[in-house]
């Protein structure tokens, strides 16, 4: 694709190390890109992280960049839109709580009942935000090299995943980052994400360009690829920041 109507991006891994602001050059990068296309960046992480991860760190944006900017914390299950002011909501699908608390204890249970559930984690394990529940092995604050270093082969994320699945067979339960376990309402996953863009934009998903460092079968950015939007594979910010810079060249 030589001209895509809308960027797309995971943001954990893809745009930043996970949970980690985004470095000076990616800020630059986006900017640029804001200048000549919509941007989108979609990710199982909550609406704060969106915030002290990109939009703290894009500084004082223009109004039509910023209008141009699509944010989708939670799988999509979150949609902010620039208002003129400020990043706000155009939807959100909360959980019931019921369906939180059916989450929670679904998660700690087998996490235990598997030996999964760490005695000294980096901060909290599970975490409610509205929209998802999620479940970080090591704690929301794991450094990435212990991270990387729990699960490289998935088998952790899938057992759990497949435990938790069979309790909770209304709700959407997947293997998000590294570490982690995302539970939404059924059907929701990154291709609603950008499925909802396509509908909000009227961009057709084949105008679409998505970067992503788990697009293989089985990882979170899979469904976008699936659906049809033209992928890009990155292995970290770096990758992602030198492919960037080729594609500028090109718009």
């Amino acid at each position: 694709m030589t001209s895509p109507a809308l960027i797309a991006f995971d943001l954990d891994d893809t745009l930043a190390p996970s949970k980690e602001p985004i470095d000076s050059r990616m800020a630059s990068l986006l900017l640029a890109l804001l200048q000549k296309v919509d941007v989108a960046i979609i990710s199982g992480g909550n609406e704060t992280q969106f915030r002290t991860q990109v939009i703290a760190r894009l500084g004082a944006i223009d109004g039509e960049s910023a209008a141009r900017l699509h944010l989708l914390p939670t799988c999509g299950t979150r949609y902010l839109r620039h208002d003129g002011a400020d990043f706000s909501p155009l939807y959100a699908h909360d959980l019931s709580a019921e369906q939180k608390s059916d989450a929670l204890t679904a998660l700690r249970e087998e996490a235990e009942r598997l030996g999964l559930w760490e005695a000294q984690p980096w901060g909290e394990i599970l975490e409610d935000r509205g929209s998802q529940i999620t479940f970080s092995a090591l704690g929301q604050k794991a450094p990435r090299e212990a991270k990387h270093d729990w699960d490289p082969s998935g088998a952790k994320r899938e057992s759990l995943r497949d435990a938790v699945a069979s309790r909770l067979p209304d709700l959407e339960v997947r293997s998000g980052g590294s570490t982690s376990i995302d539970i939404t309402l059924a059907g929701i996953d990154k291709a609603f994400g950008m499925k909802q863009l396509a509908e909000h934009t009227s961009i057709p998903l084949g105008s679409m360009l998505f970067y992503g460092d788990r697009l293989d079968e089985g990882g979170n950015d899979y469904p976008v690829l699936a659906i049809g939007v033209p992928s890009v594979a990155v292995e970290g910010w770096e990758d992602t920041a030198d492919k960037l810079d080729e594609l500028l060249r090109t718009l």
